[in-house]
């Protein structure tokens, strides 16, 4: 094969980032962003794993609730914001200590993947949140607000402080926006995720989000994915008949959490 034909495969062949936007702020110097997202990733994984304890040490079947947490989308998010963060800080710091990132030494492959993966960390939590807070929460706490405090504060950093560390990382650093090929890639990940719900329902016999049951929705899912403005990520929106909740979970799991709206499915979907 001509070397000219292969170089589609190699990424590019021009220097990455060659004036350091991924590890430098319009802002803030090298150290302070370093600080600023060695913060963020330290709370998001303080949030993850507290909640993973707090899970096992309140409730009988505990390690089965925290497995379950999993199957959930914006947990998963959750992770990337917390790994990403992890990362970014690494690279900000290796330039602000020796003037060359990590990311420079990287394989042009994995550099990619580093682009990509930031585009999703500032699309995928405005999702979250816009989802979340308009079309969820309203169905899920018919009472207003999470009566209990922990509920409260886990779905906040969850489901509200994501966005706010996306924004964060938008408006400090300096990167490109986000190439317009990222969504495609963002939405064959939203499609994997799918997948996965339904491994879910093969393993525990309860679907993650009621709209993914065929038996409850009988003309099955209404989506559409309006772009933000500005980036390269999409906004998923229900129909109000067949709104969804993240709280649906197996019974095994409900009967341990009758008075935390966290854990219980909203009853009006049950009827």
């Amino acid at each position: 094969m001509p070397p000219n034909k292969l170089h589609a495969f190699k990424f590019g062949t021009d220097i990455w980032d060659p004036s350091h936007r991924f590890e430098t702020s319009w802002l803030l110097s090298p150290w302070a962003l370093f600080a600023v997202r060695a913060a963020i990733s330290f709370y998001a994984f303080l949030v993850l794993l507290f909640v993973i304890f707090w899970e096992i040490a309140r409730f009988p079947n505990g390690t089965a609730v925290a497995r379950f947490e999993f199957s959930y989308f914006t947990i998963l998010c959750y992770w990337g914001i917390a790994f990403y963060f992890l990362f970014a800080s690494l690279h900000t710091f290796t330039y602000a200590r020796h003037g060359t990132p990590l990311l420079a030494r990287f394989p042009r492959p994995l550099q990619a993947l580093h682009s990509l993966y930031y585009s999703s960390i500032i699309c995928y939590p405005l999702l979250v949140t816009i989802v979340y807070w308009g079309v969820i929460f309203r169905t899920s706490v018919p009472t207003g607000w999470f009566p209990v405090r922990f509920d409260a504060w886990s779905n906040v950093s969850e489901h509200g402080l994501n966005s706010l560390f996306a924004l964060v990382e938008i408006l400090l650093a300096r990167t490109h926006p986000p190439p317009l090929v990222h969504l495609c890639w963002l939405l064959l990940i939203l499609a994997c995720y799918l997948g996965l719900a339904y491994v879910t329902y093969a393993t525990k016999g309860e679907y993650v989000y009621e709209f993914l049951d065929p038996a409850r929705q009988k003309h099955g899912l209404v989506a559409a994915y309006r772009p933000i403005p500005g980036d390269a990520d999409s906004l998923f929106s229900q129909d109000p008949k067949r709104q969804s909740t993240p709280f649906i979970q197996p019974d095994w799991y409900r009967a341990e959490n009758k008075t935390q709206d966290r854990y219980l499915k909203c009853k009006s979907n049950q009827n």
